[in-house]
């Protein structure tokens, strides 16, 4: 039996989007046959992640893998995939997936096109969603819209997908450091002495924490660099960041390939404790959170002391200059 939820989700401009949340029932969903029908959504997210890449399904990474793939995999742990059909104009979602799954076939449609039900069963998935599993023996697709949406669904991934530490044989962790809950360390990753790593947390491959940083339930992307005396809790780090000394970053979103300089701060409560809101266009949209830091874009040049206010978003190759205190 298959159950779709049908949820409405607020956008910017009181505009609104059907967010599904699709339930699997554990005991026949072994029996389907699928049909994956990608469908493009709206969103929120576009060149956050990786500059030059504005489909989420590709540019946003989940335990170290895109989130298309991540999608795939579970659900080929519980169902027979028998191809997969993506929007028009999606080619670099359909290498992606073709590299990784050679033999399921895929295809392309032409928006407003209609399904019809045939030897496969039919799942329709939007490209930025997440499948994780519901606590019931099934799955549930989580819609990521908003850049918070990713940061809430990531520590729900860190929970349901990391129950005990894995730390790779390749992987330095100095004596003196301590790892604490269950966190996954690959392979060349270092963390030097007096640092501390609470889990659930993931740190890819060739990654480094500087002497003495503290990292709580965080997913950093691979070949990251966290100075001295640092502390990130709850943030996502897309990869290839460089993130200098005595830094704090709480509650963010850091795209790929951005430096920060010493003594850089992103900020997460209001002084006044209400809402942090996030500006969509010409929009403010409540996140429904007290806790939010920045957004920080692709490619960015952070300059020391920068001190950047809660809900601010940083365009991707942006230079912000030492010193500013980024409240717009």
């Amino acid at each position: 039996m298959l159950l779709v939820l049908r949820l409405q989700l607020p956008l910017a401009a009181n505009l609104l989007v059907e967010s599904l949340r699709l339930l699997f029932n554990a005991a026949t969903f072994e029996s389907l046959v699928l049909i994956v029908v990608f469908k493009d959504a709206p969103h929120y997210l576009s060149k956050v992640i990786a500059g030059g890449d504005d489909c989420p399904a590709s540019s946003i990474s989940v335990l170290g893998r895109p989130l298309v793939l991540y999608n795939i995999s579970k659900l080929a742990l519980r169902s027979k995939i028998d191809g997969i059909v993506l929007p028009e104009g999606f080619s670099h979602t359909a290498s992606v997936i073709s590299a990784s799954y050679p033999s399921i076939q895929i295809d392309e449609y032409r928006e407003g096109r209609t399904f019809v039900q045939g030897a496969g069963d039919l799942l329709e998935l939007p490209l930025n969603s997440i499948v994780v599993d519901s606590g019931m023996g099934g799955l549930v697709a989580d819609q990521i819209v908003y850049p918070w949406d990713l940061l809430r669904i990531m520590g729900k991934v860190l929970e349901s997908e990391i129950k005990a530490s894995s730390i790779s044989p390749n992987a330095t962790v100095s004596e003196s450091s301590i790892i604490s809950g269950p966190c996954i360390i690959e392979d060349g990753v270092f963390i030097d002495d007096f640092c501390k790593v609470k889990g659930p947390a993931y740190i890819e491959k060739n990654s480094r924490v500087g002497t003495g940083s503290l990292v709580r339930n965080c997913m950093i992307g691979k070949e990251s660099s966290i100075g001295f005396n640092c502390e990130l809790a709850r943030s996502y780090l897309a990869g290839k960041d460089r993130i200098a000394h005595h830094n704090v970053i709480l509650d963010s979103i850091i795209g790929e390939n951005s430096w920060m300089g010493g003594y850089v701060g992103t900020t997460n409560v209001l002084l006044n404790n209400q809402n942090v809101k996030y500006k969509v266009g010409d929009n403010l949209v409540d996140t429904g959170l007290q806790n939010f830091g920045a957004v920080i874009g692709a490619g960015c040049n952070i300059g020391a002391g920068v001190i950047i206010l809660p809900g601010r978003y940083i365009p991707s190759n942006s230079t912000i200059q030492a010193g500013v205190v980024v409240a717009k």
